[in-house]
């Protein structure tokens, strides 16, 4: 196993236990095994992790196209995987949108704020103007009893069809970034092309996340498929490192999100 770990952080080594969990229960059960919501990079870790499997399958699905926030289905050979197995459910947040301002902070906070776990709430998606969520259908309707409010804004929350949901306003751009460490405060710097020490104070100030999960250490090293959001600037992700310079840089292939 030692050499499985070697390859992920330290704080990640309870999620590859977990995984390892859930294969572990379909192949002693033969039921396909339904993951909590994954961020991109425990997805990868996922599909890593189950690529010399020959005997389970693995998909994904997020409620709608190029989802972040996504479910597995973790299933034995002979399961014919739906799409009721992901037990997704689409919501739509009713509010006075003339009158009212809502974001995807005070939507996320709200949400938390009625003991639901991250891991049941997938993408919160806008087009500019209105607002839907992606949720573990076992607490869709737990959650439109509890939100009423977000802010000091009156809402009502709504089950809709998948494919009612909104298509996210958001174009994330391919760019090449060249880097001459992983950590995290190298990286904020030369995507967003700001000195290194505005982005560890930046850091340090709680600007910074790293799959979503506020971050307090510049040198964290970052991997492929984290997300990185620094407010007010937007998101990025590495999609691959694609190779060294001379000068032994990282030439990095990000996908980056600006702010609107």
């Amino acid at each position: 196993m030692d050499h499985i770990y070697q390859h992920y952080r330290k704080e990640e080594e309870s999620f590859v236990n977990q995984v390892f969990d859930w294969v572990n229960q379909v192949e002693n059960t033969y039921v396909a095994y339904t993951t909590p919501f994954l961020t991109p990079r425990e997805a990868m870790i996922v599909k890593q992790l189950l690529a010399n499997n020959e005997d389970l399958r693995l998909y994904f699905d997020g409620a709608y196209p190029k989802a972040e926030r996504q479910r597995a289905v973790i299933s034995p050979l002979y399961y014919e995987v739906q799409a009721k197995d992901f037990q997704l459910q689409s919501l739509r947040i009713n509010f006075p949108s003339k009158f009212a301002d809502l974001s995807h902070g005070k939507i996320l906070g709200t949400l938390l704020s009625t003991g639901i776990d991250r891991d049941r709430i997938g993408d919160i998606i806008t087009d500019n103007v209105d607002w839907h969520l992606v949720v573990d259908d076992r607490i869709s309707d737990y959650l439109i009893q509890q939100v009423t409010k977000i802010s000091n804004v009156g809402v009502h929350l709504e089950t809709i069809d998948s494919d009612q949901l909104l298509l996210p306003s958001e174009t994330w751009v391919e760019e090449t970034v060249i880097a001459s460490s992983m950590r995290l405060d190298t990286l904020v710097s030369n995507v967003y092309n700001f000195s290194r020490q505005r982005a560890k104070d930046s850091i340090h100030s709680g600007l910074v996340k790293v799959n979503f999960v506020e971050v307090d250490r510049p040198d964290l090293e970052v991997g492929l498929q984290d997300i990185v959001s620094l407010r007010k600037f937007g998101r990025f992700w590495i999609v691959a490192i694609e190779g060294v310079t001379r000068k032994d840089n990282y030439r990095l292939k990000i996908n980056k999100l600006e702010s609107k």
